[in-house]
């Protein structure tokens, strides 16, 4: 299983020496055959990075869509997406869900708990990033915005008593190595590679990231 890691250290980015954003886009479009769209990027002209959207609430500095069509300008074409980074080599690189892959959104502390609960029960997993909220995403197949919901409430929970959110169709999420403002840097805290080619199931994750989440919310209620 590929090895995981803790909240204290340093994750790996899958970049290769002298890299740049184009390259890692087009690997992700090659290798992952994963659809790519180019996002906002940040503006370094003076003491904190702003988002170029220039909108001063921006929620995700760097991080986000730049128009209302970027569902259709996502591409799993190298040829394309190398297109689309060679008019803009600072944007973001975000990943449309619901098409190839969903993500199943949990606590950062959640998250490590459940990593280390399914190296113990020999689970294989998918990639998983980490974000500088403190959110760990774990990357499944398709459709688990559908059978979520009543996986938990089979489990014992009820849903919304839960910080575990499905991003599915019509949803996106920034993939390594974007930067958020001044907050930090998306990275893998189970990076791709052969080996988690083939996703897995929500359903076979359910357990262990439901449970950590229902061990989360517990520690919240009580401080």
């Amino acid at each position: 299983m590929e090895k995981t890691i803790g909240v204290t250290e340093a994750p790996h980015i899958p970049l290769q020496r002298g890299e740049q954003l184009i390259d890692t886009a087009v690997r992700y479009a090659e290798e992952r055959h994963w659809d790519v769209f180019p996002g906002a990027w940040l503006e370094h002209d003076g003491e904190t990075p702003r988002c170029s959207c220039d909108a001063a609430d921006c929620a995700a500095p760097g991080a986000h869509p730049t128009g209302p069509g970027w569902a259709g300008q996502a591409s799993g074409s190298a040829t394309a997406v190398r297109r689309m980074w060679s008019k803009q080599p600072r944007a973001s690189i975000l990943l449309p869900t619901g098409r190839t892959f969903e993500a199943l959104d949990v606590p950062e502390t959640a998250g490590c708990l459940a990593l280390a609960r399914m190296e113990r029960m020999g689970l294989t997993l998918g990639p998983v990033t980490r974000t500088p909220a403190r959110r760990m995403l774990f990357l499944v197949l398709p459709g688990a915005s559908v059978k979520v919901p009543a996986l938990v409430r089979t489990l014992g929970w009820a849903p919304a008593a839960l910080d575990l959110i499905c991003r599915g169709e019509g949803e996106y999420i920034a993939a390594p190595p974007t930067r958020v403002g001044a907050h930090g840097v998306v990275q893998w805290a189970c990076r791709p590679t052969p080996a988690n080619r083939w996703l897995p199931d929500a359903e076979e994750l359910i357990s262990p990231l439901a449970y950590a989440c229902a061990r989360d919310a517990v520690a919240l209620r009580a401080r």
